[in-house]
């Protein structure tokens, strides 16, 4: 898999964490302590660490363009 698609993905998965995070629902079992109310603090941990992912393979796609660029 090459780094774009990796990011493509991991972008993909950062949007659909992101929309259940603003999720009406998942909010609601949040509110009214249905769930542990840690989870939404997991759910924060898992788009913070994934936010960082991408942007570590966001400087392997920019270095990547820059060299074919550069060709």
């Amino acid at each position: 898999m090459e780094p774009i698609e990796i990011l493509k993905q991991f972008n993909s998965c950062y949007v659909n964490i992101q929309a259940i995070a603003q999720d009406e629902n998942w909010l609601l079992l949040i509110a009214e302590k249905k769930i542990d109310p840690e989870a939404a603090t997991h759910l924060a941990d898992v788009m913070h660490y994934l936010g960082e992912a991408m942007g570590c393979v966001e400087e392997v796609v920019e270095i990547k363009f820059n060299q074919e660029s550069k060709s």
